[in-house]
């Protein structure tokens, strides 16, 4: 005797086979269509409302950081770097990220929006890394907008007058930190050859945002160690890419491609001088179009169509788009619009460089500064020495200045120190080889962060010192 469910399976097969038989109205494609159209719209609603809840954090964060140090004598920009630890994952885990190994559950702000807005726990995975990656844009954006912002404020005069110093200071600076690191790993630390110069590599950084910004705030940026100091880190980005192609490729390889190397010293050396040639040629073009263009923000937009163009040649060929955007502040800093422009980017500056420093900070992870964790100490040691050898040989470079009787060089060394967001993509291109350690990636990540949260305090101090100097000696005579 057959039971009913089996009467009632074999009733559903023969109906299954049957043409004048409809599915379920649930199981339809236009149905299926309408479920999977309706879940996007609601995703990307709620990708909107990530953003626009990080971007509170952020400019929260920083406003907070930043007026806190305003009020101690501290660089604003090191309160951003601050106000983005306690934010992201060294903290409250408000703002953070999938490359650190974060998921949707690890992040505040998808808890909020769970909370809230009816965030379905299956759809967390994707807005969280829809809305991380929008951040990260917005973030480079707005070191593309600063860098823009500092070659506007540049003078390039200035730096073809000082661009052999400067270009002596960059070769220093990449040379000392390297050798050192490199030898010092390898023979006192028994450090394998590849992770060795991985990390050496890292070293050789300068974040120019950083050092540019603290210059900025305390009114160096036009001064001759400003210009030093400025030239250096831009031609410290050009070295800092090619010493990147070369281990990265021998980690891969296990041997330098020599090829890849001369490429992009010629493409690097040719845009740089390119750049400034053909811009200084269409300087009055653009000054004429401007001035025809009877539209609101025409001065601004034309400006950032010619900013944004030079940073996606940059990138194209495989440099920093961040040079790009310095290039097309230097060119129109040329014309007779750069007042007007100056004060035209400032707006657009105080929006989105902030999100760049808040989510530096928010990235760093200072929980491998704790040495009660046992794989912590192996990476503790390390850290030590890197970040000595990081000081040391960035400050050296100060001493190699050359023609510039008086030039505070102490001033130039400590304006070399932070590595910044450049150390990490040393750090994450290594780690993702596979050639580093964990503890030598927690090394060198450390020494990232010393470095960049003491040079601010440190920048500012030399230059007070110069001052006091300064005014100690036209006081005595």
């Amino acid at each position: 005797m057959i039971s009913s469910q089996l009467m009632a399976d074999a009733t559903a097969w023969v109906n299954f086979f049957d043409p004048t038989y409809s599915l379920p109205s649930l199981y339809t494609p236009q149905s299926l269509l309408a479920a999977a159209a309706t879940n996007e719209a609601e995703s990307s609603s709620l990708i909107l409302a990530g953003v626009l809840l990080s971007l509170v954090v952020i400019y929260f964060a920083s406003k907070v950081g930043g007026e806190l140090c305003a009020r101690i004598n501290l660089p604003p920009v090191l309160g951003e770097l601050v106000g983005g630890v306690v934010v992201g994952v060294s903290a409250l885990h408000l703002l953070v990220f999938p490359e650190g190994g974060a998921g949707g559950t690890d992040s505040l702000i998808i808890n909020i929006l769970q909370a809230t807005a009816g965030l379905s726990p299956d759809s967390a995975l994707s807005v969280f890394q829809a809305q991380s990656e929008v951040i990260s844009v917005l973030a480079e954006l707005g070191v593309v907008i600063l860098l823009f912002e500092i070659g506007l404020e540049s003078d390039l005069q200035e730096l073809i007058r000082v661009g052999p110093q400067a270009a002596v200071v960059a070769v220093v600076g990449v040379v000392v930190p390297f050798a050192a690191g490199t030898a010092g790993l390898i023979y006192l630390f028994g450090i394998p050859v590849v992770p060795a110069i991985f990390a050496g590599a890292a070293l050789t950084a300068t974040s120019i945002g950083i050092t540019a910004k603290v210059l900025a705030e305390i009114g160096r940026l036009s001064s001759k160690e400003g210009q030093i100091i400025i030239g250096a880190a831009v031609l410290d980005d050009v070295l800092g890419i090619i010493v990147l192609a070369v281990v990265a490729s021998l980690a891969k390889t296990g041997e330098i491609v020599i090829s890849n190397v001369i490429y992009l010293i010629i493409s690097a050396s040719v845009f740089l001088v390119g750049s400034i040639l053909i811009g200084r040629f269409l300087g009055p073009y653009f000054v004429a179009l401007v001035n025809q263009m009877k539209t609101r923000g025409q001065l601004l937009l034309t400006a950032l169509i010619f900013a944004f163009l030079l940073s996606y040649v940059a990138a194209a060929i495989q440099l920093e788009a961040i040079l790009g955007a310095f290039a097309a502040g230097l060119v129109l800093a040329e014309t007779d619009k750069r007042r007007d422009l100056e004060e035209q980017v400032i707006p657009v500056a105080d929006i989105l460089v902030p999100i760049f420093f808040v989510t530096v900070g928010a990235k760093t992870d200072l929980g491998v500064l704790n040495p009660a964790v046992p794989s912590n100490r192996e990476g503790l040691i390390l850290a030590i020495f890197l970040i000595v050898v990081a000081i040391i040989g960035k400050v050296v470079t100060g001493l190699s200045v050359f023609g510039q009787p008086g030039i505070n060089r102490l001033a130039i060394g400590v304006g070399m120190i932070p590595r910044g967001e450049v150390g990490l993509v040393f750090a994450g291109v290594g780690s993702a080889s596979g050639a580093l350690s964990e503890a030598t990636e927690a090394a060198i990540i450390m020494m990232v962060i010393l470095t960049t949260f003491i040079a601010p305090p440190l920048l500012r101090l030399v230059f007070q010192e110069s001052e006091s100097d300064t005014t100690s000696s036209e006081e005595s005579v």
